[in-house]
C-alpha cells in the first residue's frame, strides 16, 4: 500500500480565480489572465489557478467553429510556443507566480485535449495535464488524457485535475496515494449546479486529507453561463476562501503544513485504507 509522503516544510500561499473569458479570443483572454496572475502575486500568492479552458472560453460552438484559432499547439515535450501567450509568460516572471491556465491543446499526434497549462516562474509554458474524465458532449470535441500529473512547487506536491475529474473519488485518491498535499482543479460549472460544485471538492479534500483549490468560470450567456464560487478548502473540507456566484474575484489562502500534518494524524483514512475490499461480496435476503 502506497503511503503519503512527508508534509512540506513551509506554508504556501495560493490563489484561485473566477473570471469571464471571451469565447474564441485566445489573445485577449491571455491578456486578461496575465492581469489576474499579477493580482494574485500582489496578494502574496506563489501559485494561481485559473478556470477550465480559460484561454478560449468554455463555449462549445466557438470551439467547434474554429479549432485552429481556439487551440494552442504543444510539441512532443508538451511545450507551448504560441506568441499569443507572451503576456502570460511576462506576468508569471514579473509576479513570481506559477500559474495553471485552462486551454484547448493540440498535440503533435493530432489529439485535441482540455489541458491545464503550467506557466512557471521563468515564463515557460507547457501542457501540465490533460483532462481524463470528459463530460457529455466534450467527447465530440476532445480526446481524454491518459495519466495523472503532479505539479511540484517548492516542496509541495500539487496534483492536477480538471472539473469533471473531481467528481470521481478515485481521481483524487490516486493523487493522494501518490503523495499529493493539494489538488488543483480548474473548472467550468454551469449556473444551476451550485450544490454539486460546493460538495464535490470539499468531499475530495476530506476524503484524502489534502488541500483543494477549485477555480471556476463566471458569467456568460445561457446556456453557457457559469456560476463562480471559486474556493480553497482545508484538508477537512472546510472553506478557507470562497467567491460569490457572480463577479470576478482573485481569492487567496495560505496552505499550512502544520494543518496538513495534524489532520492526517487525527483522520488517518489514507493510512488505514484496506488494500482491497475483500473477496466476493455476501448477499442476503431481508
Amino acid at each position: 500500500m502506497t503511503m503519503p509522503r512527508t508534509v512540506p516544510t513551509a506554508p504556501l500561499t495560493v490563489a484561485t480565480v473566477q473570471a469571464t473569458p471571451t469565447p474564441g479570443d485566445v489573445a485577449g483572454n491571455a491578456v486578461r489572465a496575465a492581469d489576474l496572475i499579477r493580482q494574485a502575486g500582489e496578494l502574496g500568492a506563489r501559485v494561481a489557478v485559473l478556470p477550465e479552458l480559460f484561454l478560449c472560453a468554455y463555449h462549445p460552438p466557438a470551439l467547434a467553429a474554429d479549432p485552429a484559432g481556439t487551440d494552442v499547439a504543444a510539441d512532443a515535450a508538451g511545450v507551448v510556443a504560441d506568441s499569443r501567450l507572451d503576456p502570460l509568460r511576462a506576468a508569471a516572471r514579473e509576479a513570481g507566480v506559477t500559474a495553471l491556465v485552462g486551454a484547448a491543446a493540440r498535440h503533435p499526434d493530432g489529439r485535441r485535449t482540455i489541458a491545464a497549462l503550467v506557466v512557471d516562474r521563468a515564463g515557460a509554458v507547457r501542457v501540465g495535464y490533460d483532462k481524463q474524465q470528459l463530460w457529455g458532449d466534450e467527447r465530440e470535441l476532445f480526446s481524454a488524457g491518459g495519466r495523472g500529473a503532479t505539479l511540484l512547487v517548492d516542496d509541495w506536491r500539487l496534483a492536477l485535475g480538471i472539473c469533471y475529474d473531481g467528481c470521481f473519488p478515485e481521481h483524487g485518491r490516486a493523487a493522494a496515494l501518490d503523495g499529493a498535499h493539494g489538488y488543483l482543479c480548474p473548472s467550468g460549472y454551469l449556473a444551476g449546479s451550485e450544490h454539486r460544485r460546493d460538495l464535490y471538492y470539499a468531499a475530495r479534500a476530506l476524503d484524502n486529507t489534502m488541500f483543494v483549490v477549485f477555480s471556476n468560470a463566471v458569467g456568460g450567456v445561457d446556456p453557457w453561463r457559469f456560476n463562480g464560487g471559486a474556493a480553497i478548502y482545508d484538508p477537512q473540507g472546510r472553506v478557507l476562501a470562497r467567491g460569490a456566484d457572480d463577479g470576478t474575484a482573485v481569492l487567496v489562502a495560505t496552505l499550512d503544513p502544520a494543518v496538513l500534518a495534524a489532520t492526517r494524524a487525527a483522520h488517518s483514512m489514507l493510512a488505514d485504507r484496506l488494500p482491497d475490499q475483500g473477496g466476493p461480496r455476501m448477499s442476503m435476503s431481508g
